[in-house]
């Protein structure tokens, strides 16, 4: 079996609905991990747009998440630090949480959402990038997964 990343909220690679987006709540979209492999002691999750006019824009980084976790709920506190150890890294925005799309008008962009299945936690105090948050998911990763979202404005 291998890590899989799911959402009920939409299919992957089509378009992310508006509650989970700039122009609506924005909410933290649920999502279900399955075939966590062998030895997975945590999960790191981030999503990036490489679409954006400034380059890769960060919507969301969260890291520590514990190995025994089977997805994340709706609506994620943008605290530094959740009550079950997960620890938020900083969006593109400087902020804790996560942050939905907001493209400019034009051409839908992608929102990829990468989980990484980890041999042991990052360990990091809460606010890492989403570059450091993720070599260091690379290095510990048994596997990974991905989901793929679009938004765009007219």
């Amino acid at each position: 079996m291998s890590l899989g990343l799911q959402t009920t909220a939409w299919r992957n690679g089509e378009r992310i609905p508006t509650r989970h987006t700039a122009d609506g709540p924005d909410l933290s979209p649920a999502f279900e991990f399955t075939g966590a492999p062998p030895g997975t002691v945590a999960f790191a999750l981030i999503c990036d747009d490489p679409d954006a006019p400034v380059g890769t824009w960060v919507h969301w980084v969260l890291y520590d998440i514990p190995g025994t976790a089977s997805g994340l709920p709706e609506g994620i506190a943008a605290e530094a630090e959740l009550p079950d150890g997960s620890r938020h890294g900083k969006n593109s925005w400087k902020n804790y949480g996560y942050g939905g799309p907001s493209p400019p008008p034009g051409k839908p962009h992608r929102y990829y959402f990468r989980l990484y299945a980890l041999r042991e936690p990052l360990g990091a105090e809460p606010g890492l990038t989403a570059s450091r948050a993720e070599s260091l998911a690379r290095e510990r990763a048994i596997e990974s997964a991905q989901y793929l979202g679009t938004y765009g404005r007219p």
